[in-house]
Formats: C-alpha cells, structure tokens, sequence
C-alpha cells in the first residue's frame, strides 16, 4: 500500500507542474524561431538546457532498464554543440522524445514488479527510488531555467 502511494506520487512529480509550470506547458510558450536565443548575461538558450534535461532523463531511464547501458562523458555528452536546433523537425523529436521517455520511465514505475528500494539495473549502491527523484529533481531544477529564460526573452 505505501509502495504504491509513494509510487502515485512520484509519477505526478515526474510529470512536473505540482508547484510551478510543468515542462510541458513552457513548451507550448516558445516558437522555433526563440529557441536558440540567450538572454542578456546568460551562458546557455532554452533549446541547450531543455537538450539538457532531456539527456539527463534517458542516461537515467536507460542507467535503471537498459541492457546495454554505457556511461555518458560527464559534461559533453549532456550539452549540445549548438545553441538551437538545426531544424523545426529536430527540434520536434526532441520535444516527443523527451515525453516518450517520460512515458517510459511512469510506466517503469506502474510495473508491479518494482520495487523502489532495489539497486538500480546498472547501479552499484544506487536504488531505483533515488534515481527517480534524480530526474524529478533535476527536470524541476532546470524548469525554474526554462521559466527564467522565458520570461528574459518576453515570452511569459
């Protein structure tokens, strides 16, 4: 019974907005054109640090179900090498993979079979439970950015 509150609760934190706008709903206030804009005195674009968590969200999906999984390099590999997307269609894979892994991870955590405190799949000490509210918190933290960023360039 506490397994699966706890698990009802993280699945709507995964899905953001309990406390603040969601990812999603950020999503629908920028265009392609002001994706790639970085605002006055800030090192990164809403594209790079959305390319960001992103990234961050599948290494952790595929650190906790992937067979074959193989560490990222800590910071290149989590950062693009552009500011913006090369195209409107680049930028909508990576707006639906990002909710597909979403989705994935949720129905990760609906499996009965579950059990939050197990070491993760590719993990040494880590448990499922952690690696889950290190995407949460980590999307939520970068969400805040993304917000920022918003409001910076005019758009909220």
């Amino acid at each position: 019974m506490i397994d699966n509150t706890i698990k009802d609760q993280l699945l709507k934190h995964l899905k953001g907005g309990e406390a603040f706008m969601s990812i999603d709903e950020l999503l629908e206030k920028i265009s392609f054109k002001s994706i790639g804009d970085r605002p006055v005195g800030l090192p990164y674009s809403f594209y790079e640090i959305f390319y960001h968590i992103r990234f961050a969200q599948r290494d952790i999906l595929d650190f906790c179900i992937s067979e074959n999984y193989i560490l990222p390099n800590w910071p290149a590999d989590y950062w693009p090498l552009e500011n913006t997307a090369t195209s409107k269609k680049e930028w909508k894979e990576l707006k639906e993979n990002f909710i597909s892994e979403r989705i994935a991870l949720s129905n990760f955590i609906e499996r009965e079979d579950v059990d939050l405190l197990a070491v993760a799949k590719h993990g040494e000490k880590q448990s499922i439970l952690r690696e889950l509210m290190l995407v949460i918190e980590h999307n939520a933290y970068h969400t805040g950015q993304l917000a920022l960023i918003l409001r910076l360039l005019g758009l909220h």
